[in-house]
């Protein structure tokens, strides 16, 4: 049986894909009965679609996986805190629980809608979260010379 790391590493490495696409690197998979059943990350350069987040990407691939819109009994894993509009999202789908990285100071959902998510939702924060700020410094960082 996997644990919160080994998930939160594949979540990693879809958000180094986003890192090479030009997109911000935020990666999200999620995980159903020990079994990944999503993957995906920020397609919002690619689609010119401001909601193409990761969270939202990995949603409609486990609900079309799954056959229908709720994943109470799925978790998943995401390496930067949710925004409000994901938040939203994850708490309609009544996913049973959310892992994030590094937390969001600026656009994060705990600070501007605390209780988007469903209220049965089990919320982790904090796993590997020096590695999945690093990978967002870097991103910004470049951007910025």
């Amino acid at each position: 049986m996997a644990d919160d790391n080994f998930y939160m590493k594949q979540a990693l490495q879809e958000a180094k894909c986003a890192f090479q696409e030009d997109e911000i690197p935020v990666g999200a998979v999620i995980v159903c009965g020990d079994r990944i059943i999503a993957r995906a990350h920020n397609l919002t350069e690619r689609l010119s679609d401001v909601t193409a987040h990761a969270e939202m990407q990995a949603i409609t691939a486990a609900s079309e996986y799954l056959g229908g819109k709720y994943l109470n009994d799925c978790t998943l894993y995401v390496t930067v805190e949710p925004c409000i509009m994901c938040a939203g999202a994850l708490g309609w789908s009544q996913i049973g629980k959310v892992v994030y990285g590094a937390g969001d100071e600026k656009r994060g959902f705990q600070r501007f809608a605390p209780q988007a998510l469903h209220p049965k939702t089990q919320l982790v924060s904090g796993v590997m979260e020096e590695e999945c700020a690093a990978l967002m410094k870097e991103f910004f960082q470049r951007k910025r010379v």
